[in-house]
């Protein structure tokens, strides 16, 4: 067998293999008595057909099996000894094939980018020195309060903290403001609308222009909108509000007290502060880990530079672009706008695919030289646990998995977080005061 590479891209090669004839004869015949045993034709014991029979009964499909074992076994001998990572299947072309003939065939192939593993140990990382202080478990203690709020209608003057209910028109020119933006109908009239002064939850600059307002009195707001407006045909308009204030509502936040506790499930105000700073405590270890891992990744990108394959980049940038999309489409963001900006959003999941990409060679490569592994009983804990997160039973999550090839995505996840463990378990880590600018978790 003679075979002979040609480099087409950093990580695409053409691979030319030649089969000599006496082998391509030799699988033809073999082919050929494996037919002649399964053959059952008529006037002859099922295998007892003569072969010259058998021969022209079967030719297209003794053919097309004699190629494909062929095809087969030098495109793998080939791969195995020219020591080619190769990523997905071969691009196949045949050149040429018959009895009596060599066997021609032409192999366009991905592989693996070649590169050598930066060092990955003692990678330098920041981590502030922050922990859960009195403050933090009051401002969650106060979160915790406000699903209790209550609203007591007050005969007197809106003061800051206070809720002021409002029906309100708004105009730009003095023309209804869906004039100018159809969509704003929320900004060009709204009946009993809830307004906390202080709170800057609505327009910036309404709320204030309420201070000291009482029930049945009327007045007029004016506002210039921002330039970033969220609402672009109106940014930076100068809008007039008439405003009829139906009535003045004030705050009462519950006590906290045993009795506030027990409405949480616990038994007393104190146990429910300890719990709150231990959830506290665990989620910022969980920020400060994260942060971590992060920039261990960022720094591994930063110490090595090599080609990849395009298949796999523009496999990811398919993934990626989905990804984005998808959450556009949650957030409500239209279609048409979607579309107006999916350049944009191309260029963006470009750069994110290749970054994923590289990512996942250099810990696949750490994997290796580690000789980390996963077990089957590590897979089957995530996908129980992904199973719960989305609340679908566990037997249809692993059929779902196995029709779209996902238990593979599985196992790289396992396998990259065990990866992180060990960067992470190695880290130089250096801890700095809280304020320091350290990168944000991914």
């Amino acid at each position: 067998m003679n075979v002979t590479v040609e480099n087409l891209a950093p990580c695409k090669k053409l691979v030319r293999v030649e089969v000599e004839a006496q082998k391509v004869d030799e699988t033809f015949d073999s082919v050929t008595k494996e037919y002649q045993k399964e053959a059952n034709l008529p006037g002859f014991r099922p295998g007892k057909a003569p072969r010259e029979i058998v021969v022209r009964k079967y030719a297209k499909d003794i053919e097309q099996e004699a190629k494909r074992k062929l095809i087969s076994e030098a495109y793998k001998k080939a791969v195995d000894e020219q020591k080619f990572d190769v990523l997905g299947y071969p691009d196949i072309e045949e050149i040429q094939f018959g009895r009596g003939q060599a066997l021609q065939f032409a192999a366009t192939v991905e592989t693996a980018p070649e590169f050598e593993l930066p060092e990955y140990k003692a990678i330098p990382v920041k981590k502030e020195t922050r922990t859960v202080t009195e403050e933090d478990v009051n401002r969650a203690l106060d979160v915790l309060r406000q699903p209790q709020t209550n609203y007591q209608t007050v005969d007197r003057a809106a003061g800051n903290g206070e809720i002021v209910v409002v029906n309100y028109t708004g105009t730009i020119d003095g023309k209804p403001i869906t004039d100018l933006a159809p969509a704003a109908t929320g900004l060009t009239e709204q009946k009993n609308f809830w307004v906390e002064i202080g709170a800057n939850t609505f327009i910036p600059g309404f709320a204030e222009q309420l201070v000291g307002a009482r029930a049945a009195e009327k007045r007029t707001v004016t506002i210039d909108l921002p330039a970033d407006f969220v609402t672009k045909e109106l940014a930076g308009k100068h809008a007039v509000f008439e405003v009829a204030v139906v009535e003045v509502k004030e705050k009462t936040l519950p006590a906290l007290d045993d009795a506030f506790a027990k409405s949480y499930g616990a038994e007393s105000f104190e146990k429910l502060k300890e719990g709150v700073r231990r959830d506290l405590e665990k989620e910022l270890d969980f920020k400060q880990s994260k942060s971590i891992r992060n920039q261990l990744v960022r720094s591994l990108l930063n110490r090595v530079t090599f080609e990849l394959p395009e298949t796999a980049v523009a496999q990811e940038t398919r993934n990626v672009v989905y990804d984005i999309v998808q959450e556009n489409a949650k957030r409500g963001v239209s279609r048409d706008i979607i579309e107006q900006q999916k350049d944009r959003i191309y260029t963006a999941a470009s750069q994110g695919a290749k970054e994923r990409v590289k990512v996942a060679f250099l810990l696949q490569k750490i994997a290796e030289k580690e000789d980390i592994k996963v077990s089957q009983e590590e897979i089957a804990l995530r996908i129980s646990q992904l199973a719960a997160t989305y609340e679908i039973p566990a037997e249809k999550f692993v059929k779902d998995l196995e029709k779209r090839n996902g238990l593979i995505e599985i196992y790289d996840q396992v396998m990259n977080e065990k990866v992180i463990d060990v960067l992470q378990k190695h880290a130089q880590v250096e801890e700095v005061p809280p304020g320091t600018e350290v990168p944000n978790p991914s």
